[in-house]
């Protein structure tokens, strides 16, 4: 990038998205050596000329130096502007998402790298949002030492015989910061400032073995890497059944790519699986492999990407947000557990790390490499239709047969007066694993105690009066808890508050399964992950360590412990209230209850002893379920796809919700009308674009933190003609003056642009 002379064009912070547009400014004589394409720079803003953030993303036409430009107030430091592969990202989150510029920087740059204005002189000025905290660095000076020296003295210089240590290491061998300064007085020892280090990850021990595949894992390996061998880009998925050894051809891979001096970015689902993953990866390629994920502080996070930045790291893995690293050179992305939903953004830019990986891969010359037992539907499409490289392992890694699986039938466990949520055949089924040493994990994507609030009298459910959805009670807590804006209700009430009557709690979440697994087993040792027991820091990482290491029976868990986790003792897995997601709405539910059953009996029988599973539901001969116990991925694909084509759902076009909130209801639903008129009227005026419109109609939660949600549900084809149109109809709803009683949002749900 070149130093820029008089002017640029700048987006700033706070726009909405009808007016984000670059703003020309001139760069004044003290800034000129620092201002570039992808700087980050503080601007005057309105009539007021109030200090915003903003990035430079072009210069302006040279006949804009003439005009009366308000110049910058301050400019980042040239390390800290944006890389010309990340500035294409920002134009392009911006074109497929319909978020603004700055909303695009602050996804792809984390909190802790971004800037914010302060007052602390005459002009506003740049202050990192994030202050380092540094500390004492000390050496040994190159001149001898001459002269008497005491005992402690001796202590320090032999302590930095080879090299620098900070003060607190040198503390804790017993050198005070007292002789640190003597020394340093006297011209024996330098003292320098270095930010402070932060430990992340360290617990890990180096392997002591290469990296050996099985047959068929060298065979997917060899076609895998023949495609990295031709420096072009390239995409493939890997089909394997649930541990057919996925990661070990992953490691050799990254291997191939780090040997010839390339990168590695990795990409797991959820933060509870980053833990088995980074241990791995750093056993075998060490402290240069990096990590960003939400659960790490700003300042970890922070460190973690000036590593990455500064050239320190040679593979990056993390969650969805990892995409966006700073890494030169990629020679391989994988995306693991590739189907799951949580790749896609719910917040604006609302992307798809799918999407942003695919562009970085193209840009890079990369292997894309999309990993999964259950590929989503539309990934695996894409595979038969020749877009990827179909690459399968069949069989498991040390050739142990799949779990045995059984479905048990809940309406008999109630008609033989049974009401625990734990089925008899559970039950002897955990005692036989209690007895044997073995463990078992059991699966209730339902955190808290009851789940439903019913007054006996007048049916009415206690509903959380911000959201329409019922709260929750949390027995460990002592209140009722609304999961969506986070409001409690304490202490539980007992009487309806519509007609006085008696309330009762039905349901059962994992803290009630908890206490009945505790009163059937007293002596089992119980691990519960969810939310609720994982919201600590470092509780994913510290509870699956303790649960590898024996000291637990039990784990019950959310969804969190469905995929992934990898335990040699871990024999049993049971299913529970699995129904309530069989029928949810959605044109997925059946693929996310075959891929989430499909995924925990996988956890089973990995190691020497052979694995069971039981599902409990209420509908044994549901065809769905039935498929998962046999994890026939193939067959169930054959049906989806149908089903798919029949009724027009991705892969065979593009869904873009269009999604309203506003806080009176008459006023969201005349919004929503009013787009879906402008949608249908320009597409008429055009030609050859196909469009679906459904809606306007209250989202599934219809109202969250008393705003009301409605969404139009549009089935179209996700190219430029299209994004166009849309972009034309937010003009017309800006214009008509919606957006101050009304939000509006797109989300692209699609495999059109991967």
């Amino acid at each position: 990038m070149e130093c820029l002379a008089e002017c640029v064009q700048v987006a700033v912070s706070n726009a909405t998205f009808h007016f984000d547009k670059l703003y020309s400014y001139s760069v004044p004589a003290h800034l000129q050596d620092r201002v570039f394409v992808g700087s980050m720079v503080l601007v005057p803003f309105g009539r007021g000329a109030a200090a915003r953030m903003g990035v430079v993303l072009g210069l302006d036409a040279p006949e804009a130096a003439g005009k009366r430009l308000k110049s910058l107030y301050d400019a980042a430091p040239e390390q800290a502007r944006l890389s010309e592969e990340l500035l294409r990202l920002v134009y392009y989150l911006k074109e497929h998402t319909f978020c603004t510029y700055y909303e695009a920087v602050k996804a792809i740059i984390p909190y802790g790298a971004q800037y914010k204005a302060v007052n602390t002189g005459p002009v506003p000025q740049l202050q990192k949002q994030l202050v380092r905290h540094t500390e004492p660095v000390y050496r040994r000076k190159d001149a001898p030492w001459q002269g008497r020296r005491t005992e402690k003295q001796q202590a320090a210089w032999d302590a930095l015989a080879f090299g620098p240590k900070t003060q607190k290491e040198l503390e804790e061998q017993g050198v005070t910061k007292a002789v640190l300064a003597g020394l340093v007085k006297k011209g024996v020892l330098a003292a320098s400032a270095q930010d402070k280090s932060v430990a992340l990850y360290e617990n890990y021990s180096p392997a002591q073995e290469t990296i050996a595949l099985s047959p068929a894992q060298q065979a997917a390996y060899s076609r895998l890497a023949a495609l990295m061998d031709t420096g072009r880009p390239a995409a493939a998925l890997l089909h394997g059944v649930t541990s057919s050894g996925k990661t070990l051809v992953f490691l050799k891979l990254i291997e191939k790519a780090v040997a010839a001096g390339r990168k590695a970015l990795v990409l797991v689902p959820e933060i509870s699986l980053t833990p088995q993953m980074i241990y791995r990866l750093k056993a075998f390629f060490g402290d240069r492999v990096a990590v960003q994920h939400s659960a790490l502080s700003n300042t970890e996070r922070l460190l973690q990407w000036q590593q990455i930045q500064n050239g320190g790291a040679d593979i990056v893995v993390g969650t969805r947000s990892a995409v966006f690293a700073p890494l030169p050179d990629i020679g391989v992305i994988i995306i693991d557990e590739e189907q799951e939903h949580t790749y896609h953004s719910e917040s604006a830019p609302r992307y798809s790390a799918h999407d942003v990986a695919k562009r970085r891969a193209a840009a890079h010359g990369a292997l894309l490499l999309l990993a999964s037992a259950t590929p989503s539907t539309e990934s695996y499409y894409a595979a038969q239709a020749g877009r990827y490289t179909l690459v399968e392992l069949s069989e498991r890694y040390n050739h142990m047969p799949l779990p045995e699986v059984r479905l048990v039938d809940m309406r008999e466990e109630l008609a033989a007066g049974n009401a625990s949520s734990v089925s008899r055949a559970l039950a002897d089924e955990i005692s036989r694993n209690l007895a044997r040493g073995e463990q078992t994990i059991l699966l209730l994507n339902r955190r808290g105690y009851k789940t439903v609030g019913m007054c006996t009298a007048c049916s009415e459910v206690v509903k959380c009066d911000a959201c329409s959805v019922p709260m929750v009670y949390h027995k460990a807590d002592g209140r009722l808890l609304c999961h969506y804006c986070g409001k409690s209700v304490s202490p539980v009430p007992e009487v309806c508050p519509a007609c006085g009557g008696k309330l009762k709690y039905t349901g059962f979440g994992t803290q009630r399964v908890e206490e009945e697994l505790e009163q059937m087993f007293p002596a089992a040792r119980v691990l519960r992950m969810d939310l609720d027991t994982t919201s600590r820091k470092n509780a994913h990482e510290t509870m699956l360590r303790r649960f590898a290491k024996g000291e637990y029976d039990i784990m019950l868990g959310t969804q969190m412990v469905a995929k992934g986790l990898d335990f040699e003792k871990v024999t049993l897995v049971g299913v529970l209230g699995i129904d309530q997601l069989l029928f949810a709405q959605g044109y997925k539910a059946f693929e996310n209850v075959f891929s989430l059953v499909t995924q925990v009996v996988g956890r089973g029988g990995r190691a020497a002893q052979a694995g069971r599973a039981l599902i409990q539901t209420v509908d044994p001969n549901h065809p769905v379920l039935n498929l998962a116990a046999r994890q026939d991925y193939k067959s169930f694909f054959a049906e989806e796809i149908s089903f798919r084509r029949l009724n027009l759902y991705p892969p065979f076009c593009t869904i873009c919700l269009a999604g309203f909130s506003g806080a009176k209801e008459p006023e969201v639903l005349a919004a929503s009308r009013a787009f879906a008129a402008d949608v249908q009227r320009l597409a008429q005026q055009r030609s050859g674009i196909p469009l679906r419109i459904l809606g306007p109609a209250p989202m599934n939660i219809a109202m969250v933190n008393n705003h009301y949600r409605y969404k139009l549900t549009l089935k179209c084809r996700n190219d430029n003609a299209f994004r166009a149109l849309m972009g034309e109809a937010l003009a017309a709803y800006n214009a008509a003056g919606w957006p101050g009683k009304v939000s509006v949002y797109l989300d692209f749900h699609s495999d059109a642009d991967i």
